[in-house]
């Protein structure tokens, strides 16, 4: 074993050579670990840029079974597809617009809900959106409310535009579907934050059994509904995006709700009736998400 000396001016480790006498310093391994640390916390970083890009582009179909009494035997097995917050712009393209029409259309819908925030602020963005979304297709046809970026891009052009692309506005209003001799009731109100709310529509003429959606485009309207709850069976709701950018899925530091992570995604089952968030399509500055995927979301009726 080769002797360790120590030289005081220097404050390293020295050893003797091999048969020239001379001293020559050990080599540190902290440097190595360093810089292989450093090289590890840097990849983990680009892998999380790379991925945080990428998932925007990889939307998620969604299927949620809703089973319930007040579904008429004539809507048993009823599809129903629900998307929100497209934001086409500049960071949500027309091709890819028109991608998401093919796909959605590929997954023969009875029915279509739109639950608002078509367009990315800007109101040149209008008239592209809905040429492309004119292009769904639905037996039962296609609706839709107006979310809070909507408005801020022109709700007057937003719904002239919706109508002129064949589809219905749901903004405080209700409509009668009627299928095998049965019917549903479904309808909307207006965004929380930038339009008022109406239940009435909705609920005029419901009876106790009948079956009741809901599309309210920011989900803290379920906390305003009180007295009218146990007339609504299904609340489809979008804004939140789903936090966007979330710790692995399990919590986001951002959510556009007063209510926390209660309303960030997914299905609440609340006292008599069911609300389901969508983690949206598209995004808001930065184009990013993380571990909140975009969706479409299907939700098949079942007799219960």
């Amino acid at each position: 074993m080769k002797p360790i000396f120590v030289r005081k001016d220097a404050g390293a480790a020295w050893s003797k050579g091999a048969g020239d006498g001379r001293m020559k310093p050990v080599t540190s391994s902290k440097q190595p670990k360093r810089s292989r640390l450093l090289t590890c916390l840097f990849a983990l970083a680009a892998l999380i840029f790379l991925y945080a890009h990428l998932e925007p582009f990889w939307i998620a179909t969604k299927t949620i079974p809703i089973m319930d009494a007040d579904v008429p035997t004539g809507f048993d097995g009823t599809r129903i597809v629900f998307i929100s917050d497209i934001h086409h712009g500049p960071y949500f393209s027309r091709p890819r617009l028109k991608r998401l029409v093919q796909r959605i259309n590929a997954l023969k819908p009875d029915l279509i809900l739109l639950g608002g925030d078509y367009v990315h602020r800007s109101p040149r963005f209008i008239r592209s959106c809905f040429a492309e979304l004119a292009h769904l297709q639905a037996p039962l046809g296609v609706y839709g409310v107006l979310g809070n970026h909507d408005h801020w891009a022109g709700a007057a052009a937003s719904r002239e535009a919706m109508v002129k692309a064949g589809i219905r506005p749901l903004d405080n209003r209700g409509y009668w579907i009627f299928r095998g001799g049965r019917r549903i009731r479904i309808g909307g109100v207006g965004d929380l934050r930038t339009d008022t709310q109406d239940l009435r529509p909705l609920l005029s003429g419901v009876k106790a059994d009948d079956f009741t959606i809901l599309v309210s485009h920011n989900p803290d309207f379920v906390e305003e509904i009180g007295p009218f709850a146990d007339r609504i069976d299904l609340i489809l709701n979008g804004h939140t995006h789903g936090g966007q950018v979330t710790f692995f899925g399990l919590w986001a530091p951002l959510v556009p709700s007063k209510y926390g992570q209660k309303y960030r995604t997914g299905v609440i089952d609340l006292a008599g009736m069911k609300a389901i968030v969508s983690n949206g399509i598209g995004t808001v500055t930065p184009p990013v998400r993380f571990f909140a995927r975009p969706q479409i979301v299907v939700v098949v009726l079942k007799v219960g």
